[in-house]
């Protein structure tokens, strides 16, 4: 599903860091070392229908690196 951040990503947390996350490997190998952690957060995103919407972000990230693998975990009704 395709979809647009609009404006800032807000209550951002840590779900988990280092080893604790499943694909740290893939991570890894695609992207280089780092201290990668896994991380959740709520955004206005604007889908790929034309709706707009308040989503549960759910990516990957490491310092120098970024962010990678942002995908919408939850659409409240």
């Amino acid at each position: 599903m395709p979809f647009e951040i609009i404006g800032p990503v807000r209550d951002v947390q840590t779900i988990a860091a280092g080893a604790s996350i499943r694909e740290v490997g893939r991570l890894r190998k695609a992207f280089g070392r780092g201290r990668w952690r896994k991380r959740k957060g709520i955004a206005r995103a604007r889908l790929d229908d034309g709706t707009y919407a308040i989503v549960e972000l759910h990516w990957h990230e490491a310092h120098g690196i970024g962010k990678h693998d942002i995908k919408i975990k939850e659409i409240p009704n």
